[in-house]
């Protein structure tokens, strides 16, 4: 016979695992915060909400909830909330800038599956240190817009992919297009825009003559590579492009947005984002050309936005798959034909509408794919694109070019000594 006591226990351990199966089943999904820098564009914030939202409903376990901010604001609120130990799970991040937020302590190593990463172009990966820690959904490209029409008009080269001009053919290009006095100006080189714009649009003109921002081999120095004599001679031609009134020194608007389209402007240094508007616009007389070899090899700047994980993330398993199930192939197309962002892998290369074989702003993946280069993978490129932005600046608008490069380079290099070169990542 069952004593009382034992009865009382039984039912007491069923009850308490009905309880707790019952708990379990109903549990809440953790919650993962994100941050993302689309607050003021409708368009690709969309995209990425379409992600989160079929996310949410293809599991119960985890819930990811968005808020967005301005980019203007974005990296403040980064540092600020870093600076409060409240680190959002999941961020969207500038390329460029990983180096430093790892470096800060901000992220945690992607433990995305190899076969998932394997299918991204290199300039779509935030490596620092040999770890991954960020991965883009999409990527950019610059190219040297163009009209058919103008380039047989000035009785010039039609340059290929394979075949850029070089930088006697370029010179040629912009003084015949001024001698022409059809056009306000032979070029646009996107002078209206500042802040990230300067690396990401003219060191790749610096890095084609032979210069760089900083030593790529043990980023410890940029003595002789920023102001060298390869870097001099970047620095007397792109001068001598505003002095010559090839360029206008600092664009308007209207300069900026409209004047190639409009014609005013012959030629316009400018990114594949403008490539479905100004189609829409020229029609098939549009001609996107590569970078012009100034020196060794052609160069276009790598690495846009991508997606990381912080390290104080308490639930990173739930970070990851997310990011695992965004960079899926159709989630990549919506960023890609929607924003007329390049695909990064080849899967979504030939499923874009916008970039797909036979497209007319194809040739910008074929750019990305040849002359993409990265910014320096180092903790100090923030603070060197803003020393490179001054500086260039100064060169446009006039200043000595050997002492604003020595300038710099003395602005680099006692950052990188003050941060021990930035060797050992702090705690």
């Amino acid at each position: 016979m069952k004593s009382k006591w034992r009865i009382s226990l039984t039912a007491a351990v069923t009850a308490v695992g009905l309880l707790a199966s019952t708990t379990v089943a109903n549990a809440a999904p953790a919650e993962l915060v994100m941050y993302t820098h689309n607050g003021g564009n409708s368009g690709e914030y969309n995209d990425v909400l379409e992600t989160v939202t079929d996310f949410n409903k293809s599991q119960a376990k985890y819930k990811v909830v968005i808020k967005k901010f301005p980019q203007s604001s974005y990296n403040d609120a980064i540092v600020a909330s870093a600076a409060a130990n409240r680190l959002p799970c999941i961020l969207d991040i500038d390329a460029p800038v990983a180096p430093a937020w790892a470096y800060a302590g901000y992220l945690s190593p992607l433990t995305l599956p190899k076969a998932t990463t394997d299918k991204f172009q290199a300039s779509a990966k935030g490596v620092y240190g040999g770890k991954l820690y960020s991965l883009g959904l999409y990527e950019a490209a610059i190219g040297l817009y163009a009209r058919k029409s103008i380039l047989k008009d000035l009785g010039l080269r039609t340059p290929t992919v394979d075949t850029p001009w070089s930088l006697t053919e370029f010179n040629d290009a912009l003084a015949k297009a001024k001698a022409s006095g059809k056009y306000t100006w032979p070029i646009s080189m996107g002078t209206g825009w500042t802040g990230e714009w300067y690396p990401y649009g003219f060191s790749p003109l610096l890095q084609s003559f032979g210069g760089d921002l900083v030593d790529r081999n043990t980023f410890k120095t940029a003595e002789g590579i920023l102001n060298g004599p390869k870097a001099l001679a970047w620095g007397k031609w792109f001068q001598d492009l505003f002095a010559k009134g090839y360029a206008p020194k600092k664009e308007s608007g209207d300069e900026r947005d409209n004047g190639f389209a409009t014609g005013k402007i012959a030629f316009a240094w400018n990114g594949s984002w403008g490539g479905q508007s100004a189609i829409k616009t020229l029609g098939s007389d549009l001609i996107i050309l590569p970078p012009p070899v100034l020196g060794a090899k052609a160069y276009i700047g790598g690495g846009s936005w991508q997606w990381a994980i912080s390290s104080t993330c308490k639930d990173k398993a739930g970070a990851n798959a997310w990011l695992a199930y965004a960079a899926q192939t159709k989630y990549q197309l919506n960023f890609v034909d929607n924003e007329v962002l390049l695909p990064v892998t080849a899967d979504a290369a030939s499923k874009s509408k916008l970039f797909g074989p036979g497209s007319d702003l194809g040739v910008f993946a074929q750019l990305s794919s040849k002359y993409s280069l990265i910014r320096p993978a180092t903790p100090a490129y923030p603070v060197i694109a803003k020393i490179f932005e001054v500086a260039t600046t100064n060169i446009i608008n006039g200043a000595d070019v050997q002492k604003e490069l020595d300038s710099a380079v003395d602005q680099i290099n006692k950052n990188l000594k003050d941060n021990y070169y930035y060797v050992k990542a702090k705690k």
